[in-house]
């Protein structure tokens, strides 16, 4: 940080009084006894009792941890372990013994090689294949919360064939707690960053759980006040699917088999905001997901995606009717405003109104106002690059929304999308996009059978 923040001298006399501090606690303790140590003791009573055959991922923030923690599970008896810190030669060594299968290196990995339990600090917790595993400890607690996200990440992943993620969270004894309230801090801090998760991970066990997911499934009131249609597409579109095929499993195999621009047509009573007209899905040249409602008239009905969706809602035995004499036309005209909007409706970040330029626009004012601090990585910039750059995934596109609808501030967006950037979430990166031609997926008409 700019050192023009800190008033140099009151900053000297108060690490000098800091270091006085810790000195005077290192002579009252003494020499560390890991005999004593209780936290030391759940650990292994939960490697070894617990889950003593399964693999176990163990993060902590601090490199000392990983080899206090490697040490003494090793003097304990326990084999096959090892850690990895930002110290080590080459972690992706370690994460090919620990799970060789999600890295493809079960050939190579001999039953004597392999690791049952690795120890790492976060090094470990973004762009690594850890599906093998299907536990993770936390031996302390990250202040930034979406790191616990990032450490479930690891192994929460396609691949992973757990129908459960574990997630052990290690919090201060009762007396500690009181005095320095970690957890009602932390709690807070969740609270705080509640639609960053977007998910229903629980990381903590106890009374207040029910609140913890609620905050994540978005029933605690942040996100009270008139529906957003905008924020969750791919989640609607997804429990349409998943409830449709569930439902009848032959209908999955007859709808993947259907080639694009295939179309129907269904009876509709036209109402003043529900007119007669065609919805179009289309894949754009930068790879988004659209949906489109055009009435006779060939003018856009709703600007809404997740109410053109819900509009096309209907029975699966829902008679077919004869298409209408203008379905093909109205099409065309449905893609060639998805183009013009894609092209005009705010240039290369598209409208104003959407997640890609807003959160553009944000991160850019954020860097600037953060500039010559260590809040700027190199990981920060690579995101805001590459926003700019290339089209954004729709889950990230619903994720953001949500993000930005509940008031989220510059350093948690920061936070979020380089997250979401090291998990290959933020992102259509390719330069093949501007090779690529739309695509009409397909499309419904809505006309009267009168």
């Amino acid at each position: 940080m700019r050192s023009t923040l800190f008033d140099i001298k009151k900053l000297k006399r108060d690490l000098l009084e800091d270091a006085k501090a810790l000195i005077n606690v290192l002579q009252q303790c003494g020499e560390w006894n890991s005999q004593k140590d209780e936290k030391l003791t759940a650990l292994i009573k939960l490697l070894t009792k617990t889950h003593p055959k399964d693999k176990v991922l163990i993060f902590t923030q601090f490199a000392d941890t990983v080899r206090y923690l490697t040490e003494n599970l090793q003097s304990s008896r326990i084999t096959n372990v090892a850690g990895v810190t930002g110290q080590s030669k080459d972690p992706t060594v370690m994460t090919g013994r620990f799970s060789p299968v999600s890295n493809g290196k079960r050939e190579q990995i001999s039953s004597s090689d392999e690791l049952r339990i690795l120890i790492a600090t976060d090094v470990l917790s973004e762009g690594h294949n850890l599906q093998d595993c299907a536990i993770i400890v936390n031996w302390d607690l990250p202040w930034a919360i979406i790191r616990l996200i990032q450490r479930a990440g690891r192994v929460d992943r396609i691949g992973q064939n757990a129908d459960k993620i574990l997630c052990y969270s290690f919090l201060p004894a009762e007396g500690v707690e009181r005095i320095i309230n970690l957890r009602g801090r932390l709690r807070k801090r969740l609270q705080e960053n509640a639609e960053v998760v977007g998910t229903d991970e629980a990381f903590f066990e106890d009374d207040d759980a029910r609140v913890i997911l609620d905050l994540y499934n978005e029933k605690s009131g942040v996100l009270d006040g008139e529906e957003d249609t905008e924020v969750d597409l791919t989640s609607e579109a997804f429990q349409v699917w998943k409830k449709a095929t569930d439902n009848n499993p032959g209908l999955k195999k007859t709808i993947e088999e259907m080639q694009n621009v295939v179309y129907s047509t269904r009876v509709h009573t036209p109402q003043p905001v529900q007119p007669e007209g065609v919805l179009l899905y289309m894949k754009t040249t930068e790879g988004n997901d659209s949906l489109i409602y055009v009435d006779r008239d060939g003018n856009s009905v709703t600007q809404s995606q997740l109410a053109v969706l819900r509009v096309a809602a209907c029975e699966e035995s829902t008679p077919a009717i004869p298409r209408d004499k203008q379905h093909h036309e109205l099409v065309q005209k449905g893609s060639e405003l998805i183009a013009e909007d894609e092209k005009n409706g705010g240039g290369q970040l598209g409208r104003p109104s959407g997640a890609r330029f807003r959160t553009y626009e944000r991160l850019k004012g954020y860097v600037q106002e953060m500039k010559g601090t260590l809040f700027v990585s190199e990981e920060l910039l690579k995101a805001i690059d590459e926003i700019y750059r290339y089209p954004l995934r729709q889950s990230a596109i619903d994720t953001l929304n949500r993000q930005l609808r509940s008031g989220i501030n510059n350093h948690q967006l920061a936070e979020l999308v380089v997250a979401l950037r090291m998990d290959d979430r933020l992102c259509i990166v390719t330069e093949e996009l501007e090779k690529r031609e739309p695509q009409i997926i397909c499309s419904l008409g809505l006309f009267n059978n009168s």
